[in-house]
C-alpha cells in the first residue's frame, strides 16, 4: 500500500481493516489533493489571464454557462457521496462482529488498562492475542471517558462510564503494537497506553495455559452469584422470585411497561445495578439495588457466568442455574 511505501509516518497496516481504512484515506487525500492544485492552478491562471492592463479597463460581463454550473455542482457531490458510502460500509463492518469472536473484557480507569483473557488470566496495560482470530473488547470504564486505540489496527471506541462498549478486529500480523487513550481523561492522559501482543495461535495457547491461580470469569461471576445471594430468587424455576436466568442472554425479554428488549450485555449490566429500570413482565421489583456494591469487574463477571447458563430442557428448570461444573466446562 501507498502508505507504506511513500508515506512512513503511517502506522503498519496490522489487521483486517487497515487496507480498506488506508484505502479510503488515500482516496480522501487523492480527491482533496486535485481540487487543492485545481483551483490553485485556475486562480493563478486567472490572475494573469483577465488582470487589468489598462487604468480604465472594465471587465466582459459574465453572462453565466448552465453546463459549467452543473458539473461544478455534480462532481462534487458525487465524490462526496462516493466517501459517504465508502465510509459507511466501513464503519459499518466495524461495528458488526461476527459471532466467532474471542471476548476479552477491559475495564479502563484512570490511567490504565485492566484487561482479563478468557480463562480469567488478567493483565494491566497489556493485550496478548492469536493471529488470525476474530477478537472481541468488552469495554467499561471505572471513572471518567477513556478511549482505546490501536493505530496499527485502525480501529478505536470511546469506554465510557455507567454502559459497556465493543470494539472487535482481526490482527493479521504477529508483532508489538502500541494502544492508547485517546480521549483526555485527566493529568496522566498522556502515559495511559500499552501494548498489543499478537502471537502466532499456538505461541498464544502455550502462553495463556501458563496463567496459575487465577479463575476464568464464569467461575467468578458463579462464586460471586452464590455470595450474592441471587440464588435465593433466581432458583431456575419459574415459580422463583426471579426470572430464570438459564438461556436468558441473547433472548427477547417483555417487560412490565410494554416495551421488549434483546437481554445483551447492556441490558444484564443494567439489571444488575438497579433491576428497577427494566421489570420483566410477571415479576415485582423486589431485586437489591447493587449500584456502588459491586465494581465494573464484579460485573463482568456476573455477566460472563450469565450469558454462560445454557437454555433450561423442559418446563421447569433444574433447581438453581446449571453450574460450569455441572454442564462439564472449566
Amino acid at each position: 500500500m501507498f502508505a507504506q511505501a511513500e508515506l512512513p509516518l503511517f502506522p503498519k497496516e496490522a489487521s483486517g481493516f487497515a487496507p480498506n481504512v488506508d484505502a479510503l484515506i488515500g482516496y480522501l487525500i487523492a480527491v482533496s489533493l486535485f481540487f487543492v492544485l485545481l483551483i490553485a492552478v485556475v486562480t493563478a491562471y486567472s490572475f494573469v489571464k483577465f488582470r487589468r492592463r489598462r487604468d480604465k479597463e472594465i471587465g466582459v460581463p459574465i453572462r453565466g454557462n448552465l453546463k459549467l454550473e452543473v458539473a461544478w455542482i455534480a462532481i462534487p457531490t458525487l465524490l462526496a457521496l462516493v466517501m459517504f458510502g465508502w465510509g459507511a460500509v466501513i464503519y459499518l463492518h466495524e461495528r458488526q462482529a461476527p459471532r466467532d469472536t474471542l471476548d476479552i473484557y477491559v475495564v479502563a480507569k484512570q490511567w490504565m488498562w485492566k484487561l482479563q483473557q478468557p480463562n480469567g488470566r488478567r493483565e494491566i496495560n497489556e493485550l496478548h492475542i492469536p493471529a488470525g482470530r476474530n477478537v472481541r473488547l468488552i469495554m467499561a470504564s471505572e471513572d471518567v471517558i477513556h478511549d482505546f486505540y490501536v493505530p496499527a489496527f485502525r480501529v478505536k471506541q470511546d469506554v465510557v462510564p455507567g454502559r459497556y462498549t465493543t470494539m472487535w478486529f482481526r490482527a493479521t500480523e504477529p508483532g508489538r503494537y502500541h494502544f492508547f487513550c485517546s480521549q483526555y481523561c485527566g493529568t496522566n492522559h498522556a502515559l495511559m497506553g500499552g501494548w498489543v501482543i499478537v502471537m502466532q495461535p499456538a505461541e498464544y495457547e502455550a502462553w495463556l495455559g501458563g496463567a496459575s491461580g487465577e479463575s476464568n470469569p464464569v467461575a467468578a461471576g458463579e462464586q460471586l452469584f452464590h455470595q450474592l445471594a441471587c440464588i435465593s430468587c433466581h432458583t431456575g424455576l419459574r415459580s422463583g422470585r426471579g426470572p430464570v436466568l438459564n438461556g436468558l442472554y441473547g433472548s427477547k425479554v417483555s417487560l412490565a411497561d410494554g416495551r421488549q428488549v434483546v437481554a445483551d450485555d447492556a441490558y444484564i449490566r443494567q439489571c444488575i445495578l438497579d433491576a428497577r429500570v427494566n421489570v420483566p413482565v410477571g415479576y415485582q421489583p423486589i431485586m437489591p439495588v447493587f449500584q456502588g456494591v459491586v465494581t465494573e469487574e464484579q460485573i463482568l463477571s456476573l455477566t460472563a457466568y450469565i450469558k454462560s447458563l445454557p437454555k433450561p430442557g423442559g418446563e421447569e428448570a433444574q433447581a438453581g442455574p446449571a453450574s460450569p461444573s455441572r454442564r462439564g466446562k472449566p
